[in-house]
């Protein structure tokens, strides 16, 4: 006999016995000797920061429900979690947490340091993830500061090397001031910034060219003049020499198409660098170079009398003295769209840097071919990455001059030969250790990390054991789903995909969702300096967590949407519901109705017959990560169709003294009970544990629901169905009927006539019309449209 059910759920309590039977019990452990079908899933590691904010609570359990389900359809699943601790936000974060400075200790202990607070996070961040009901397997826990992952990432730069992908070269190359390092192209986000044209007067002889500028500190590093061929006042000038203001350098003037006729003066001074088309033309035309810029931001001894000041002071004097030497014309005020890096904020320079990079431009084709093999949710979200690949135009550079992170493995003596460690000698560290092949010679070890997306983009590997047993890996492989943002597209989905590619020739995942951002209740972006940020833990504690996890299942992959309170409101009645509907169902049974009954009213088999399809369209919905639709279709079939009408229709057979017909209402409501149960376990996870537990469990056997596999419950009928859904109709009309007259829906009718063009059909269905509307007898009349009348 069942358990009996309290009259209101303690979800709190629910939820805390739970989480701690499936941790101690290790429930959603990867089985890797199983021989079911493995699912595996590429988790995005959060940076560690000691707080989980809403873009991690609902994005996360949006794909962790995914987890769930693959579970419940008969899949081993392979669900890593890691933190991302090798990165500035992790530096920042202990270092303000400890008081201390990374630079003021060696790159060893600091990293020390960091797998210290990353244990203690980890135990934090766990118990942050349990709330919300996550199922993570945290035996394959890993972070990306780790000597595992430093592994992986370091046989990924030898691989390349020895494919000739990687290459060190002393080229024009992005600068962060702020940072104090190298960066890539994918490490910048536009953003518009007001400033001005600024109309500056060069001469050629005795005569006024007039160039126009945003950035006259760069003055002295001008080493040509361009002008379009076809300027009709300044293509005359093309062939001779521009004497440059303030510096009196020569330079030539030079003609090029791109440049614009319509902006400015339509003449253009190319310095070394202060933009791409500085770098392009530098290189295209050969000409001369001219660095003005220290990397602490300051003008070096090229700048002659500026030297020492910075970029902002080398502004204003340079300004004031044009001004003064009427060579400043005029100043537009205009609006510009300039790249600032993401991680420091500020507009990084072209210096000139030796650096390791990544040689990527010529693959630009047959990444977006194999990144076509990936099915993308939602699919115009690859031309996200189309549009970013194709307008690459730069190699990516590995280097970082930071002092924490992934040393890059290698040496160099006095001749700047490379020395490589074997792969069996990794990790390793070439600022203390020495390549055993080549112990004996005087090497000097590279001070250099790698960009931390150079780690990032090895998720796959690092999960899955690439650097300890390539054999496996490559059996396991690809994995089956990356979840994601849609703004890290140009850098995690695209490094990840170009690393598999030359790594494996394969794509790196058969499948990528990519989720929206969570808006303020206003439509605006969370953020701290805002003051709008909503933190899901404080939700949970106000509502519950399956609730919280339903919040989420109202969201659809790839949209932005508003933060909506009302939906755990929402989520919260619908459990309740779910809760009062199970116990009204088990406290009318003596005993598990487990037989199948030979013989079904009209009603069984047509909520049988709505239940299968609902499994149906449910599971294709779940297949193709359409969360919100699935969770639509079970919400309405539960809420409509089994509670609004069907147990309504079988109340009086439940109460009722025919055994035969009882028993049969009683087997069909405990079967789809459960259908709907396993159907809400992937969202209202600790309630349909507890649910599971105490009602079905015994008869059952599995430990947890979450372990049982979708049962075929539903019954296939089409044309019980059909005359089901035209009983609910004429039902559906005799209650307004019954309203609008001012009749209770619970009092007994003797009598009504119906008019209606279908009288066969009504008569067929008579027997459950008349139960559920308490009428007693139905008087039938052919007529072309529905009316009732008594």
């Amino acid at each position: 006999m069942p358990k009996t059910l309290d009259k209101r759920p303690d979800y709190k309590k629910i939820e805390a016995k739970w989480q701690r039977f499936w941790r101690t019990k290790k429930i959603y452990k990867f089985n890797p000797n199983s021989r079911k079908p493995v699912f595996s899933i590429d988790t995005p590691p959060p940076y560690i920061s000691g707080k989980l904010h809403m873009g991690h609570g609902a994005s996360y359990t949006m794909f962790e429900t995914i987890a769930r389900f693959k579970r419940m359809t008969g899949h081993n699943v392979f669900f890593p979690i890691g933190f991302d601790d090798n990165g500035l936000p992790t530096e920042r974060y202990i270092e303000q947490k400890l008081g201390i400075k990374s630079t003021k200790m060696s790159r060893q202990k600091f990293i020390k340091i960091a797998l210290k607070e990353t244990k203690k996070l980890e135990k934090s961040a766990r118990e942050m993830f349990d709330r919300f009901g996550h199922s993570y397997d945290w035996d394959l826990f890993y972070s990306t500061i780790s000597p595992r992952a430093a592994k992986v990432a370091q046989k990924s730069f030898l691989d390349l090397y020895r494919k000739g992908r990687v290459y060190r070269s002393s080229e024009p190359g992005l600068y962060s001031i702020s940072g104090q390092t190298g960066i890539s192209q994918a490490d910048l986000e536009d953003q518009e910034q007001k400033t001005f044209l600024n109309y500056i007067n060069f001469k050629v002889g005795n005569t006024n060219l007039q160039i126009a500028t945003t950035r006259p500190e760069l003055i002295p590093a001008c080493v040509a003049v361009f002008v379009n061929p076809k300027h009709p006042t300044y293509s005359k000038f093309v062939g001779k020499h521009a004497t440059v203001p303030l510096t009196n350098d020569q330079v030539p003037i030079l003609a090029d198409k791109d440049v614009k006729i319509d902006f400015g003066t339509g003449a253009l001074m190319v310095c070394t660098f202060g933009d791409k088309t500085d770098v392009e033309w530098w290189k295209k035309y050969k000409l001369p170079l001219k660095v003005i810029i220290d990397r602490d931001g300051r003008l070096n001894e090229e700048a002659g009398k500026f030297e020492g000041l910075t970029l902002g002071e080398a502004r204003n004097k340079i300004l004031s003295q044009l001004d003064k030497e009427g060579l400043l014309k005029k100043r537009d005020k205009i609006k510009q769209t300039v790249q600032i890096t993401e991680r420091y904020g500020d507009k990084p320079e072209y210096l000139i840097l030796e650096q390791w990079q990544f040689k990527l431009t010529d693959l630009k084709a047959k990444l977006l071919k194999k990144a076509r093999e990936v099915n993308w949710t939602p699919k115009h979200y690859y031309n996200n990455l189309r549009d970013w690949t194709e307008n690459l135009q730069w190699d990516w550079v590995l280097s970082r001059q930071r002092h924490i992170g992934i040393p890059i493995p290698v040496w160099y003596d006095e001749q700047g030969n490379v020395f490589l460690p074997e792969e069996s000698e990794l990790p390793v560290d070439p600022t203390k250790d020495k390549p055993k092949k080549h112990k004996g010679k005087k090497l000097l070890g590279e001070k250099d990390v790698f960009d931390t997306w150079m780690t990032s983009s090895l998720t796959p590997e690092i999960a899955m054991g690439w650097a300890e047993n390539e054999r496996l890996f490559n059996k396991n492989t690809p994995m089956s789903l990356r979840p994601q943002g849609l703004d890290i597209i140009r850098t995690w989905a695209f490094y990840t995909l170009l690393k598999s590619l030359v790594h494996h020739n394969d794509v790196p995942w058969k499948n990528i969702v990519i989720n929206g951002m969570v808006l303020d209740p206003h439509g605006r972006k969370m953020s701290k300096s805002k003051g709008n940020g909503i933190d899901p833990l404080e939700q949970v504690e106000k509502y519950n967590a399956d609730a919280f996890r339903y919040y989420t299942t109202t969201t659809l992959y790839g949209e932005n949407s508003p933060y909506q309170e009302k939906e755990l409101v929402r989520g919260t009645k619908l459990m309740n519901k779910l809760w009062n509907t199970a116990k009204f169902t088990f406290m009318n049974f003596d005993n598990v109705p487990s037989k199948k009954p030979r013989n079904l009213e009209l009603e069984d088999k047509w909520i049988l017959a709505k239940l299968s399809r609902t499994q149906e369209r449910y599971l294709e919905y779940f297949d193709n990560y359409q969360i919100k639709q699935a969770r639509q279709e079970l919400e309405n079939f539960f809420l409509h169709d089994f509670c609004d009408f069907y147990l309504e229709m079988i109340k009086s057979r439940i109460y009722g003294e025919d055994k035969q017909t009882k028993y049969a209402a009683q087997w069909t409501t405990y079967n789809t009970l459960y259908g709907i149960l396993q159907m809400f376990a992937p969202i209202f996870v600790h309630l349909t544990e507890e649910l599971y537990q105490n009602l079905y469990k015994k008869e059952k056997k599995t430990s947890s629901i979450h372990l049982t596999q979708y049962e075929t419950l539903g019954i296939k009928d089409a044309k019980s169905e059909a005359l089901g859904d035209f009983a609910k109709n004429i039902i559906s009309e005799i209650r307004q009927w019954k309203q609008s007259n001012k009749i209770r829906l619970g009092d007994t009718v003797d009598q009504i006539k119906i008019e209606h063009p279908q009288t066969l059909k009504i008569k067929q269905a008579s027997d459950v019309i008349c139960r559920t509307t308490r009428v007693n007898e139905i008087l039938l009349k052919r007529g072309g449209k529905l009316k009732i009348t008594n």
